[in-house]
């Protein structure tokens, strides 16, 4: 039997016959208008290195606005974005840019037209019983990219070589809204009804809780910016946050919005990502308060995108109640309010974004980020320096998040400070979620006080709460059932009062967050 043996001259010949490309042409690319790859090396026209010194190839500043300029390998608006890169190609009439896409998404991330079953050329098969959820964080896609904000800065945030929308998490989960359907503007709702039980009073009482309307997406022509508005229409609809967003440098961005602007980001937290419902209210209360205006400015402290900072400055009192347009104060302002700090965040394991929602509906990668931060503020009444930590831990079936503030009051020398901790567990994925919090806020004892306390004053007491809720996911984690029970203790108002003021309710709330 005769054995055959190939030498590497022998492999390198077969490979040379075999599977070697068209042989070049020698001639470099003479002809750089011509739509044609004339060289044979696989690159056309003004996107080939022989064209780049070519006067027809150089960048005019005139917009990226048609599919000829949106195909021709050119940065004609010296922007840094070439054709479909640029959000202009995006936008309008220029169709080059669409691919084969023939159509809106359907919340799947898959295009209407698509068969059933089908997730795209670049997703892997979905074995029985599983749904596109289910490839959050396995394979290539690291998780890190979940959140309206995250998916639409034109930043690989997490690293995993899928920018945005081309992200699994931007495209798959149904939280990020900014990737589905019309590539440009996005609304979303939460909307709450709840039956309640008072222990104390004795009283039950059911009602629509919560609507929040918000509408997001990038701005036009700006490239990687952002803008938010945020609606609560209960009992009088406000515009209760306002956000925009423009790129100073990459990764780096200027956020001008409604004085948000703060140590905590409980307040502008979207109120369908809290697993307790609403925010503690004592952990922020006596520590941010609420601006007319904020300017804000953040981004990457390294290129592994390990650190991460925020500076924000913030001013006025406005006129009328919500964010936008500040606070009323029932009595004279003594003082022209104003703000302002700092944040560092740490990502000690994987990607944590300060907009990512508490809730679990399937198991999640190792996730772990700590933030630190310092500021300065001056109230209707007060004048003090606050600090404020901040450490959230997500992995597998468990969200962990703890936060504390501290305060040194200068006008009435006191010294005040408040804490949570939450813990989230996912019972059975895609169906049940367990949540539970304890917290306090700890009035400091007035060195000095004032003659008469005014609005703000007047809510920090001492405050103790917890709350433990469970989930029930009935329409994938659209549709949300949650029984709630809060118990509270604040001191008491009033000089002869012995007991605290005592809170106990148990409510059955339904969400829709779509």
């Amino acid at each position: 039997m005769k054995t055959w043996r190939l030498t590497a001259p022998a492999l390198t010949a077969l490979f040379l016959l075999g599977f070697a490309p068209p042989a070049f042409a020698a001639d470099p690319e003479t002809n750089c208008q011509n739509q044609l790859d004339d060289d044979g090396d696989g690159l056309p026209d003004c996107g080939d290195a022989d064209c780049a010194e070519k006067p027809e190839c150089a960048s005019d500043g005139k917009p990226e606005n048609s599919n000829a300029r949106c195909s021709d390998y050119i940065d004609n608006d010296k922007n840094g974005h070439i054709d479909c890169d640029d959000d202009e190609c995006n936008t309008g009439l220029v169709t080059v840019c669409k691919g084969t896409w023939q159509g809106p998404l359907d919340g799947t991330g898959v295009a209407a037209t698509a068969e059933p079953g089908d997730v795209g050329d670049d997703m892997p098969e979905l074995g029985e019983g599983q749904s596109v959820e289910d490839l959050l964080g396995t394979g290539s896609d690291k998780d890190g990219e979940r959140n309206d904000q995250l998916c639409s800065d034109g930043l690989d945030n997490d690293r995993d070589g899928r920018t945005d929308c081309a992200d699994f998490g931007c495209r798959f989960d149904p939280e990020v809204k900014i990737c589905q359907g019309n590539p440009g503007m996005r609304f979303s709702i939460v909307a709450n009804v709840a039956g309640e039980y008072d222990f104390v009073k004795d009283k039950p009482d059911v009602a629509f809780t919560k609507v929040q309307l918000r509408t997001f997406g990038p701005m036009p022509f700006i490239q990687d910016s952002f803008y938010l508005l945020s609606l609560r229409a209960e009992r009088t609809p406000r515009l209760t946050f306002a956000n925009f967003q423009f790129p100073v440098a990459k990764g780096h961005f200027l956020s001008i919005n409604s004085g948000g602007g703060g140590l905590s980001n409980a307040a502008v937290l979207s109120t369908s990502k809290h697993i307790l419902i609403d925010p503690p209210f004592y952990l922020t209360s006596a520590f941010d308060q609420g601006n007319s205006a904020a300017a804000e400015i953040s981004g990457p402290i390294d290129e592994q995108g390990i650190a991460s900072y925020r500076i924000y400055g913030a001013a006025g009192a406005g006129l009328s109640t919500g964010s936008v347009g500040g606070r009323y104060y029932g009595f004279d302002n003594e003082n022209f309010t104003y703000g302002g700090g700092a944040a560092f965040q740490f990502n000690i394991f994987g990607t944590w974004s300060r907009w990512d929602t508490e809730f679990l509906y399937t198991p999640a990668p190792l996730a772990w980020a700590v933030t630190v931060g310092g500021k300065f503020d001056q109230r209707a009444q007060e004048q003090y320096v606050a600090g404020n930590v901040h450490t959230a831990l997500r992995a597998w079936r468990f969200h962990f998040a703890a936060e504390s503030f501290i305060k040194q009051e200068f006008a009435f020398d006191s010294l005040s400070f408040s804490y949570n901790v939450k813990l989230g567990v996912l019972l059975v994925e895609k169906y049940l979620m367990f949540a539970a919090d304890f917290g306090e806020f700890i009035a400091g004892d007035m060195q000095d006080p004032p003659e008469q306390f005014e609005t703000e004053l007047r809510r920090q007491l001492d405050e103790t709460q917890f709350r433990f809720a469970l989930h029930a996911y009935f329409f994938r984690n659209i549709g949300l059932a949650s029984l709630l029970y809060t118990d509270r203790k604040v001191a008491p108002t009033d000089a002869d009062q012995t007991e605290p003021n005592r809170e106990r309710t148990l409510k059955l709330e339904v969400q829709y967050r779509f």
